[in-house]
This record gives structure tokens, sequence and C-alpha cells, in this order.
């Protein structure tokens, strides 16, 4: 089960997508009942028959196809319901497992239809060249962005390691830039660890992957070791990642039967996530610094321990992404990832398009990033003072 990776520039996924489950523990109840059991194709094979009798162009049938498919996953205007080719597929695959090669940043769609950067992951190239949560791109390349799917930009924007792509963008509405950035492989581990101010435990998580389980658990052994009266969650630039991770790291805070997130179609609940025990970590003072590139399965962690009164969130409103996909795999590899349900918060809130507003708002300027100073960090360590 995975609650869906943002989109990363150079592997043709879309960010922010919530949460995708392979193996769905419920029966679906269609709200689409009253479509026919087969579509009608007439009108379909007739435009077939005029590309095969009018196009200027070699044309395959597999490619044609998949164009079919990936065309009814579109007509359902969600661009977070989309079909993947059995290579497409493979891409997602290793996304979602933190392996891929491109500039190392997330992609979305805003509220305009507008493309831009949820979130450069720290140290990678995009961050690297200076691109920031929030840009939005207005051309790859050259070749102007307006009207351009999210597919499409990826397919622009990624590239074998070495090679450059050039993006234009516009930052806080009104700033033009361009940023010529040179693509890598990237392989990350999802959890990072440090010690400050000699008492708390520092755990960046930059994505909830397959190894996210075992190194939480690592920084929680670490953290009581130490005997740390603070620790701090750095889910910031977070895209999302697997389900039961985000529910593992919040069962080391909460008691078993604590409720991480509820699962619904229209206003029937249908899946209900609970920790699972352990909670080593309760009692401890905690932080979450979240912000605008924190979605998915790192809104779900934060607030399950903001709601359940395990931990203090400070930043920025996270990104926003309440909706839930369902993973579907067909025997050639291909698979449909399609939106079935919208999880809830233990509070009961849907935080789809509006995120999640941390207790106190603290923001980085453009002067403090230019500086290297971490003023939601630095919030967060006198917070921990304190308490």
């Amino acid at each position: 089960m995975v609650a869906v990776i943002i989109v990363v520039f150079s592997l043709g996924q879309a960010v922010g997508d919530g949460m995708i489950n392979v193996n769905w523990p419920w029966k679906n109840q269609s709200v689409n009942g009253d479509l026919p059991d087969q579509l009608d194709y007439t009108s379909v094979n007739e435009v077939y028959q005029a590309l095969k009798a009018n196009y200027d162009g070699k044309l395959t049938e597999t490619q044609l196809t998949d164009g079919l498919k990936h065309g009814l996953a579109a007509s359902t205007n969600d661009p977070y319901t989309v079909f993947f080719t059995a290579k497409e597929a493979k891409t997602f695959n290793n996304e979602l497992n933190n392996s891929f090669s491109g500039v190392g940043a997330q992609l979305g769609q805003d509220s305009d239809g507008n493309l831009e950067i949820i979130a450069p992951i720290a140290g990678l190239p995009a961050d690297k060249a200076g691109l920031k949560a929030q840009d939005i791109i207005t051309s790859i390349n050259g070749t102007s962005t307006s009207g351009m799917s999210v597919d499409e930009a990826v397919n622009k924007i990624r590239g074998a390691k070495g090679t450059k792509v050039t993006l234009e963008v516009v930052r806080n509405h009104n700033q033009p830039l361009t940023f010529t950035i040179t693509r890598d492989n990237i392989v990350l581990p999802s959890i990072t660890t440090k010690t400050l101010n000699g008492n708390i435990g520092y755990m960046q998580i930059s994505t909830f992957a397959d190894d996210t389980n075992d190194l939480a658990q690592k920084a929680a052994d670490k953290f009581l070791a130490d005997h740390d009266k603070g620790i701090i969650i750095d889910l910031r630039n977070n895209p999302g990642g697997l389900l039961d991770s985000a529910v593992h790291v919040s069962s080391l805070w909460l008691p078993a039967g604590q409720t991480v997130l509820t699962e619904k179609r229209g206003n029937t609940v249908v899946q209900t996530y609970a920790a699972m025990g352990g909670n080593e970590l309760n009692g401890i003072p905690t932080v979450v610094l979240i912000n605008g590139g924190s979605a998915s399965a790192s809104e779900i962690t934060t607030g399950a321990l903001h709601d359940n009164k395990a931990a203090y969130v400070i930043g920025e409103k996270s990104y926003g992404k309440g909706v839930v996909q369902q993973l579907i795999n067909f025997k050639d590899g291909s698979q449909l990832k399609v939106t079935v349900a919208s999880w809830y918060r233990p509070n009961g809130q849907n935080i789809n398009h509006k995120g999640i507003t941390p207790d106190k708002i603290v923001k980085i300027s453009d002067a403090d990033a230019k500086e290297g100073t971490d003023t939601q960090l630095q919030a967060a360590e006198d917070y921990l003072a304190n308490h």
C-alpha cells in the first residue's frame, strides 16, 4: 500500500498523488454503475480508419492501443488517475523506491493548471541550481508549457545522466528566472539523522520508501539510547510514499489502536488505519516541521501525531493531498492508478486542496535562505528548549 510520491521531474509521475493501495482491502462500490458494460467503439474505429488512411507518419498498433488507454484515464479529468505502460510502470515503481535519474524535484499542477515545482529534494541538482517549491515552470528547453500536461512536461525534463535541461520559471508570480540543470542518477536513503544541541534527536524523512520502517526504528533506538530530551521530525519537501511506512513512523509515538487515518468513499468509511503500538517515543516532546512541499504520506504522519497530541507542528501550510488511489496491475506489466476514495485525519478533516496549517507558522525568507539560516529549524529547537 502506498501513498503516492509526487512527480519527480525525470520520472514521469504526478506529484503528491495521495495514497495508492496495490491490494485494496475492500471491494470498490463504483459510482459509475450506469455506464454500459462495454463501450461502443464505432466512433473510435472511425477515427482509427481516418488516421490509418491519412496520417503522414508511421504508427504502430501498440502505439495506438496505448494511446486509447492513456486517453481513457485522462478522460476523468483527474490528474491522479493515470494509465502506465509497462515501461512507465517500471519507472513509477523505481520512483517509489527512491531510484531514478533526473534533476531531483517533484512536479505538480496548481489550481489554475500551471506546472509548478512542489519540492526540490535537498542536495540534488534542482535544489543546487536554486529551484524552489511553488516556482511556476513556463518553458522547458525553450518550449512553452502553456497547455502542456504533466506527462508531457516530465518527458521533456527527464533524461540521461550528464545531459542538461533548461527551465524558465516564474517565482512569486512576478520574478522570471532561468535554470540550466545537469541531470544525474539519484538514489536516496529515505531517512537521515543527527543530534542537535547535545540532546535533540533530529530525523529528516525525505520520502516514505521501502527502507523507511527500518531506518525509522533505528533512529528511534538511537534517540532512546542517547536519552534525547526532544525530537524533531523534518518532513519539509517530503512528497509522500508508502502508506504502511507512514503508519509505522506514527506508531513510534502512538499507542496501539489510536487512529492514524480514515478512508471514505462519499460519506461511507471503508477503512481505518490504527497505530500498531511500540510507541517507544511517546511522551518525548516532539516537533514536526512541514512546508508547502510536504504532501501525502507526510501529511498523514503530521495529522496523526498532531491530532493525537503527540507532536507540535511548525513551519508553513502543507501541500494538501487528501485523495486515495488504487494501483491495478495488468498481465502485460502495465498499470492503472485510479482515484477511489478520500482520506481523513483523526480529527475528521480532509486536507485535499487545504493542507495542514501548523500550530506555529514560521517562514524562511529569501534572505534567510541565501544566508543559510533555517528559521523553522531554529523555532523547533526553541520550542523544545522550553518544553
